[in-house]
This record gives C-alpha cells, sequence and structure tokens, in this order.
C-alpha cells in the first residue's frame, strides 16, 4: 500500500468534515497579523517564541516553506506578516483552504501538494525559514524528509519542527479511554500496519484513518543533525486533557529550532 497517497486520501476526509488543524484562522486574527500581532503553533498549545523567526514581527521578504501546514491557520497569518509563502502538503483539502483564506484576505500563497519526503519541485537554498508543525508521525522514514529540508533551505536558514513524543505509543488508549488505567501494550517504534491489532487496523483502513508511526527521538532529533543541522531551541509542551487520558503524564510534544550549518 502506498502510505503517501492513502494519509492523502485520508487527510482529504478528514479536513472535510473538519477538525482542530483544518479549521482556518478567523478573520481576526489574519487581520491582527497584519498589523504585526501574531504567533503560531508547532505542538498544541505553546506559541512558538517569537526569537526564532528573523526579524519578527515583520516577515517582509523572508521565503517560507510551510511544510504539512496546510488549513487555513499558520500559512495565512504569515503571508499577512509580510512573508513570501509556499504551502507544502499531502492533503489537497488542506491546501484548498490555504488558498481560499489568503484569498479572501487579499495575500498570496504558492500552493503545492506532494510528499514531505520528495521535495524536488523546490531549488536548492530556494528559502530562509522551513515551518513544520507536528506531522512526521504521518511518514514511514524521517532521513529522505531532513535531507529535503537542508537542500531547500539556504546557508543559516532555519527548519523549526514540531514533534510527538514517541511515548505516546507506548500505550493501549481504548483501554486508556475506556478504564483510565495505563497499559503497556506496544514496542517502540510503533507503525500502525505492523502493530495495531489485525481488526483494529481493518477497522481503520476501512474508516480511511490516517496511518500514524512513531519515531525515536534519535531519529527526529539526531536525524537533523546528521543531515548537517545544528539544534538551537527546544521547547516541550502537553496536549489538551480531551485529547489523551495521557495529559499530565508527560509532555506528549517538542520542537526543534535548528539551523543549517
Amino acid at each position: 500500500m502506498n502510505i503517501h497517497e492513502y494519509n492523502r486520501n485520508a487527510w482529504n476526509l478528514q479536513s472535510e468534515e473538519g477538525c482542530r488543524w483544518s479549521t482556518p484562522y478567523p478573520d481576526e486574527v489574519i487581520e491582527a497579523a497584519k498589523a504585526g500581532d501574531w504567533s503560531v503553533i508547532l505542538t498544541p498549545n505553546k506559541p512558538v517564541p517569537s526569537s526564532w523567526f528573523p526579524g519578527y514581527p515583520d516577515l517582509a521578504g523572508v521565503r517560507i516553506l510551510a511544510l504539512a501546514s496546510g488549513g487555513g491557520q499558520q500559512v495565512p497569518v504569515f503571508a499577512a506578516a509580510g512573508a513570501e509563502v509556499t504551502s507544502f502538503d499531502a492533503s489537497d483539502v488542506q491546501l484548498q483552504k490555504d488558498e481560499e483564506t489568503c484569498t479572501k484576505h487579499g495575500l498570496d500563497v504558492r500552493t503545492m501538494q506532494g510528499d514531505m519526503a520528495d521535495l524536488s519541485g523546490l531549488h536548492d537554498g530556494e528559502f530562509d525559514l522551513i515551518f513544520n508543525p507536528v506531522s512526521n508521525v504521518f511518514a514511514e522514514s524521517l532521513p529522505p524528509i531532513w535531507k529535503e529540508c537542508h537542500r531547500v533551505l539556504r546557508q543559516g536558514g532555519t527548519l523549526l519542527c514540531g514533534f510527538m513524543n514517541p511515548a505516546f505509543y507506548l500505550f493501549d488508549h481504548e483501554v486508556l479511554e475506556e478504564t483510565g488505567k495505563l497499559v503497556v501494550a506496544h514496542r517502540l517504534p510503533y507503525s500502525d500496519m505492523e502493530n495495531a491489532d489485525a481488526e483494529m487496523l481493518s477497522d481503520q483502513l476501512e474508516a480511511q484513518v490516517s496511518v500514524e508511526y512513531s519515531h525515536s527521538w534519535e531519529l527526529q532529533l539526531g536525524g537533523q543533525c546528521d543531515a548537517g543541522f545544528a539544534i538551537t531551541g527546544f521547547f516541550e509542551d502537553d496536549w489538551d486533557t480531551e485529547s489523551t487520558g495521557l495529559q499530565g503524564w508527560f509532555p506528549m510534544m517538542a520542537a526543534t529550532r535548528s539551523v543549517k550549518r
């Protein structure tokens, strides 16, 4: 099965149904960004530090690749702040929401549909900054992604990424939801395709729910270093109580700021 195409279709369906990550920001958020009042998230709750952006709050002339960041949220904020934005996403529907939101506010954006591991349609050194919210859970392999990000950034360019803590995948979330008990059920690294119960996987695929993978911290952080990045910033974040019963046990998300050496 082609995982990229499957997840592309799954995210198209999810975006059409509407969720937190596919609901465009309200008009007042975009208009405030035009006036220099803005913030964005790589993880569910904590705003990305303003010091992670060159020239904050004015992004005029900054070339940004919003990688797997569609949905009418961060992309129009960046465009409103003056950046030259390319939105690259697997989901056609998420990209359409970026286009519609930007058009509504008189903003320019370039959209491209594709696989994070293949940015061959983009030029070497084309961007000053890559913004990649938590999305590598939908990718089978990370080294190709880090390699491509390094290639399309200029020397000294910045890569901002959000991550899922791999420990999230250790537990049986169905039991957690039903009983509130933590039951370790999976070895890491985890893959829906290999580790999920056969019946549950069948139901998941029939329902067109996106397939996920855990990735070790070594691959998520060390992999950036191996590709030629220097990590210069890091923070952890939590999810919401409504999202998982793991809330409060450990930080489930993290984010990095890395620079192309």
